[in-house]
Formats: C-alpha cells, sequence, structure tokens
C-alpha cells in the first residue's frame, strides 16, 4: 500500500523545485515497460513541456492541487482549446485523446497532477513535437 497525501505531495513537490526541469515523477509503476503508467507529476511554474502528443494512447490527469493551464492545438500550431485545472473552480482534471497536440503552463507554484496513460514508456519521437 502506498498512501497518497499531503507528506507523499510534499516530497514530490520539494524534489521538482530542486530539479532543472522544474517537475518531478513519483511513479506508481513497477517498469517503464508496465502496460498503464499511473504517477504523480510535480509541476513549478517555468517548467518547459513542448507542444507534443502522444499517437498511441489518451491521457487522463486529475490536478491534485495548484493550477495547470491545459492547452490544445492543430497541426498549424494554432491554439484550438485552453482550460485551467484549478480546485477551487471546480475544474479537476481533463482527458486528452490520443494524437491530441497540446501542453500545459503551470499557474501555481506546489501544483500536482495524477496522470494516467497506456504504457509501455516511449519518449516523444521527432514528429511527435510540434516545431
Amino acid at each position: 500500500m502506498q498512501l497518497i497525501n499531503t507528506e507523499l505531495l510534499d516530497s514530490v513537490t520539494s524534489k521538482a523545485k530542486e530539479s532543472p526541469r522544474l517537475r518531478m515523477n513519483h511513479n506508481f509503476h513497477e517498469s517503464l515497460d508496465a502496460k498503464a503508467q499511473r504517477l504523480l507529476n510535480a509541476m513549478e511554474p517555468g517548467t518547459i513541456l513542448p507542444i507534443h502528443r502522444h499517437q498511441e494512447t489518451a491521457e487522463t490527469y486529475i490536478l491534485l492541487r495548484g493550477k495547470v493551464k491545459f492547452i490544445f492545438y492543430n497541426e498549424q500550431k494554432e491554439v484550438t482549446e485552453a482550460a485551467v485545472l484549478d480546485p477551487k473552480t471546480g475544474n479537476y482534471g481533463i482527458h486528452i485523446p490520443k494524437g491530441q497536440w497540446h501542453t500545459l503552463e503551470v499557474l501555481e507554484s506546489g501544483s500536482m497532477i495524477f496522470e494516467v496513460k497506456d504504457g509501455p514508456y516511449k519518449p516523444f519521437a521527432p514528429e511527435d513535437v510540434l516545431q
């Protein structure tokens, strides 16, 4: 058993603040080859996530704390939709369909999402990053 509580969130957030990427994962899956990728993702303002897509899996995010803006794009790099997740306003999560171009902007320090997607883990291929 692993309890998802304030102590765990604070620990992962502390590591994110110390990381040059301003992000830190805490994986619940046992390996990167696992069929289900389940993780906490602590993110700080200023973290950079390129506009990208996952051609083989959808993603679902539940915001546990903080405030994060998700932005969707088309092939021409035009914004097609955006949504701010903020538990204070009742926006708790977002589902990103397979193949959807997207990125995010962290709006509040200490932001933490619970992320689920199909595995195995695959790093971005060049054709999956919108330049």
